[in-house]
């Protein structure tokens, strides 16, 4: 199978693979929480733990590169998640807030799948002003065949070795005081 085959293949499994394609203030099946918050009800998952991060090649709107692989000394948590995606939209602001908590001891690197790529998430960032997260992109579309997920959003986190701590597959409350004890796994000696 050539490679665009593969990105084809990759593209309709993120279209339908758990995301629900309506607006985030309209998803299925997410009871509201007081302030407006949804509930996520993602599952921390340590399946893979110990995996590598994988070297994979990111790139910004500006043309600016970031080698995934090269990202070590400290704890790295990979999201990735596009913008038709609504449990990946209620989530950005969470994982924003997150940055800016937990910014020197954790960073937060969000990957957009949207094949429109920079034509999509510009505008996306540019409506949410984000304190913190970049506009990461991944031309090529290998991310997720790396993390082998097809699934949206995908979060995985990483030690500052570069080791698979715990993903989630899925949607989270990412604000919870049990995101931020399960995130402290990363610092703990292994």
């Amino acid at each position: 199978m050539s490679r665009w085959s593969l990105i084809v293949v990759l593209a309709l499994a993120l279209a339908g693979g758990g995301c629900d394609r309506q607006a985030a203030d309209t998803a299925q099946g997410e009871p509201a929480l007081a302030g407006g918050k949804t509930f996520l009800p993602g599952q921390i998952d340590r399946a893979n733990a110990g995996a590598l991060m994988p070297a994979v090649t990111l790139r910004d709107p500006q043309g600016r590169e970031l080698n995934l692989g090269a990202l070590q000394g400290q704890p790295v948590l990979v999201n990735l998640w596009a913008t038709w995606c609504a449990p990946c939209v209620v989530e950005m602001p969470m994982l924003d807030e997150l940055a800016v908590e937990l910014d020197g001891a954790l960073r937060v690197v969000t990957v957009s799948q949207d094949l429109g790529g920079a034509d999509k998430v510009v505008p996306f960032f540019a409506q949410r002003s984000f304190e913190r997260l970049e506009p990461w992109l991944d031309p090529n579309s290998e991310l997720g065949f790396r993390v082998e997920s097809d699934v949206l959003p995908t979060t995985v986190l990483y030690d500052a070795s570069g080791l698979e701590v715990w993903r989630v597959v899925g949607e989270y409350d990412w604000s919870s005081a049990a995101a931020r004890e399960a995130i402290a796994e990363a610092s703990a000696p292994r």
